[in-house]
C-alpha cells in the first residue's frame, strides 16, 4: 500500500512537470547516481541532482534527497527550499522532505552577518588604497554572493576585480568567475563575452596556465554553442579539448565523461564518415575521452563502418542517460533525429531501389511507419528519392525539380 501511494505521488509530480513542458524519463538509466555526482563540485553538483530529480521517475527520490543534502551543505537557502518542496511533492515520508526552519534561520542570519562583514572589510581596503587588498576583497565578496545565490550581485563584484588586476593570472581569475556565474544564470551572451576576453590573454601566461585556460575556454564555449544549437561549432569546441589530468580538478564544469558524450554525439550529428574517422576516432586529443565512454567509441566505429542500425541501437539504449544531462537534454531529440536521418541516407547510397519492407526491418520503430519519415526526408530535400506505393519500393532518383511521395508532387 505504501509503495503504491509513493508511486502515485511521484507520478503526480511528473504529470505536473510534464504539463510545465519538462521532459520526463521513465526508463531505467544506466548511470550510477552516486558515482555520477562525484564528477562535480560546487553549485553545478546541486544543479545536476535537481535536474535528474525532476526528470527521471526512477531516480527522482534518490536524486532529490541528495539535492537536499547538497543544498544544506551550502549556504543558498532558496535552493534548499526548492529541493525540499519538490521532494515533499514526491515523498512526504522522507526525513529530508521536512523543512528545517532552524537551519534556514541560522544560515540566513549567518549569510547576512558574513555579507556585512565582507562589505565593511572591502570599504576598509578601498580607503587604504591597496589595490591587491581591494582585488582580494572583491573576490571574497563575489564568492560569498555566489554561494548564497545572489548571482547578479556576484557579477557586479567580480567585475570590479578587473580594475585592480595587475597580472594576466588575475585577469584570468576575473574571466573564470564571471564565466562560471554566467553559465549558472544561463546568460550565454555574457559567457561568450568573457570567453573572448580569456582567449585574448593567450600568450601572456606561462605554458601550463595557457593550456589550462584554453581547455576551459573550449569546454564552456562548446556549451554556449550547444545552447544556441550551433551544433557543428559546439562539436569542434569539444573535439578541441586537450585531455589532461588538470581537467579532472575543474569539477564545476562538464566532466571528461561529459566531454566524450557531447563531442561524440555532436560529431555524429554534423560530420561525415571520413571526418568522424580522422577527427574523432583517430584524434590524439579526443581519443582518450572516448576511452571513458566505450559505447560511444563503438557507436562511432559502427557508423564509420556502415553498420548504421547497430549504431542507432547503441545510442538508443543510452538515450535516457543523455536526457538526464543538464546541458544536453534539450537537444537530444534534435541531435538523435539528425543522426538517424544521416544513417538512413548513408544506408541508401548503394541502392537504386529498395523494398520498403527492408527499410522497416533496418530502421523501423514500433508503432511508427518508416514511410512517413521517408516522406518528410524527401520533402525537406535531405533524400533524393520517390516512393513507389504500388510496388512498395523506395526509388533513388537524380536531383530533379519534382519529387513524388505516395502519388503527390511538389517542388524541391
Amino acid at each position: 500500500m505504501e509503495a503504491t501511494e509513493a508511486a502515485s505521488k511521484v507520478e503526480a509530480l511528473f504529470v505536473e512537470l510534464a504539463n510545465q513542458g519538462r521532459a520526463v524519463v521513465r526508463e531505467q538509466p544506466k548511470l550510477d547516481l552516486e558515482l555520477y555526482v562525484q564528477n562535480y563540485k560546487g553549485r553545478t553538483r546541486f544543479d545536476r541532482l535537481f535536474h535528474i530529480g525532476r526528470t527521471s521517475t526512477v531516480l527522482c527520490i534518490d536524486a532529490l534527497k541528495a539535492a537536499v543534502i547538497e543544498a544544506k551543505a551550502g549556504k543558498d537557502v532558496d535552493r534548499y527550499r526548492d529541493a525540499v518542496d519538490t521532494l515533499r511533492q514526491a515523498s512526504r515520508s522522507d526525513s529530508e522532505a521536512e523543512i528545517d526552519r532552524a537551519w534556514i534561520d541560522k544560515t540566513s542570519s549567518s549569510n547576512k552577518a558574513e555579507t556585512q562583514h565582507l562589505e565593511s572589510q572591502l570599504k576598509v581596503y578601498r580607503s587604504n588604497l591597496v589595490k591587491e587588498s581591494v582585488r582580494i576583497g572583491n573576490e571574497d565578496l563575489g564568492q560569498h554572493y555566489e554561494s548564497i545565490g545572489q548571482l547578479q550581485k556576484a557579477v557586479e563584484v567580480y567585475s570590479n576585480m578587473r580594475t585592480d588586476a595587475s597580472t594576466p593570472k588575475h585577469l584570468i581569475d576575473v574571466g573564470k568567475h564571471l564565466t562560471r556565474v554566467g553559465v549558472q544564470m544561463r546568460d550565454w551572451a555574457m559567457v561568450m563575452l568573457q570567453l573572448n576576453k580569456l582567449a585574448s590573454l593567450e600568450g601572456q601566461e606561462v605554458l601550463e596556465d595557457a593550456s589550462a585556460t584554453r581547455r576551459y575556454v573550449n569546454i564552456v564555449r562548446g556549451l554556449a554553442h550547444l545552447e544556441g544549437e550551433a551544433f557543428k561549432d559546439a562539436a569542434q569546441c569539444f573535439l578541441s579539448v586537450d585531455n589532461s589530468t588538470r581537467l579532472a580538478s575543474e569539477r564545476d564544469i562538464p566532466s571528461p565523461n561529459d566531454i566524450a558524450a557531447y563531442g561524440a554525439i555532436l560529431a555524429l550529428a554534423t560530420m561525415d564518415r571520413a571526418a568522424l574517422k580522422t577527427k574523432v576516432l583517430e584524434s590524439p586529443t579526443f581519443r582518450p575521452f572516448l576511452e571513458l565512454e566505450p559505447h560511444l567509441r563503438k557507436a562511432l566505429g559502427l557508423y564509420v563502418n556502415g553498420k548504421y542500425t547497430a549504431c542507432l541501437e547503441i545510442l538508443g539504449s543510452y538515450k535516457p542517460d543523455y536526457l538526464l544531462d543538464l546541458y544536453l537534454y534539450k537537444h537530444v531529440e534534435t541531435l538523435y533525429k539528425q543522426i538517424r536521418t544521416k544513417c538512413i541516407v548513408q544506408y541508401l547510397i548503394p541502392y537504386a531501389s529498395i523494398k520498403m519492407e527492408s527499410l522497416e526491418t533496418a530502421f523501423g520503430r514500433p508503432g511508427q511507419s518508416i514511410g512517413i519519415e521517408l516522406c518528410e526526408m524527401i520533402r525537406s530535400g535531405v533524400l533524393s528519392a520517390r516512393i513507389d506505393s504500388i510496388n512498395k519500393l523506395l526509388v533513388q532518383v537524380t536531383p530533379d525539380p519534382e519529387q513524388s511521395c505516395n502519388g503527390m508532387l511538389w517542388k524541391r
